[in-house]
């Protein structure tokens, strides 16, 4: 069984960092680390997840490949969810969406470096299982 709380480590140490969850799939939540805000992750990662197929759906229609991340940048802070590398896979098992929160003035840049590897690491050992 994978060890959400070790994978998810580096980036619940990110400045900045609120909260995240990680999705099957399907949408269903696999993990959630809500600690640094009184947000129902769950919901919040369920609904941009809902978003993000739409998104990913109108990428299609238009000739590109299907979305790899959405992020929406508000005021006051970042909404990201990154699709992991699980297609590489062949199996949808393996597949897994990180949503990730974190305040205006956290290292963003340093985040989504943390958010790809760690999507990447996820979907390969859930590819393993």
């Amino acid at each position: 069984m994978i060890n959400f709380d070790e994978k998810m480590k580096r980036l619940t140490k990110v400045n900045g960092y609120l909260g995240s969850a990680v999705l099957n799939y399907t949408g269903e939540t696999l993990y959630i680390e809500n600690e640094h805000t009184g947000t129902d992750i769950a919901y919040a990662a369920t609904i941009f997840n809902d978003t993000f197929r739409t998104i990913s759906e109108t990428c299609l229609d238009i000739g590109f490949a299907e979305a790899s991340s959405v992020e929406t940048k508000t005021q006051d802070g970042h909404v990201m969810l990154v699709k992991s590398a699980g297609e590489h896979h062949g199996n949808d098992f393996a597949k897994i969406d990180l949503f990730c929160i974190f305040r205006d003035d956290g290292n963003i840049a340093l985040a989504k470096m943390i958010i790809d590897k760690t999507a990447k690491e996820i979907s390969d050992e859930l590819a393993r299982i």
